[in-house]
């Protein structure tokens, strides 16, 4: 059987600041520049997920999109959307979140879920319109 890969884009608001609690506010500006405010920022994520697999010969799927959809609705997105990303998300709790460390985050939530003979393949984490972050799961 032919292995292919499906994309499935979902959509979350949240909150963030980037600093680093070891530095002064100083030194955070001049890194994180805006990001950096203290009353924090917000974003309109989009997030592509993408999973691999065999096409099963009864259904013609990899995985069912509305499966794939609910479970990174119920593991990710309901734990995201509309939240601060510093202060309410406890599988972030002491992480910096940036749109690089919060896609590894996501990643190491809905690996590890996928029904058997589906694996995650990509994700592309859309801080904007005109930036994003894309992992594979590689680790040198």
């Amino acid at each position: 059987m032919p292995r292919l890969r499906v994309t499935r884009r979902l959509h979350f608001c949240a909150a963030h600041r980037l600093a680093r609690e070891d530095w002064d506010a100083e030194r955070n500006e001049r890194i994180f520049g805006l990001c950096a405010s203290p009353n924090w920022h917000g974003h309109n994520y989009e997030l592509d997920v993408t999973v691999e697999g065999e096409v099963d010969p009864e259904t013609g799927f990899v995985l069912d999109l509305k499966v794939l959809h609910e479970l990174v609705e119920t593991r990710v997105i309901r734990e995201l959307d509309h939240r601060n990303l510093n202060l309410d998300v406890p599988w972030l709790k002491g992480v910096n979140p940036t749109t690089e460390q919060l896609v590894i985050a996501i990643w190491e939530r809905l690996a590890p879920a996928l029904p058997e003979g589906v694996r995650l393949a990509r994700l592309v984490l859309w801080e904007t319109p005109r930036n994003y972050v894309e992992y594979t799961g590689d680790v040198d």
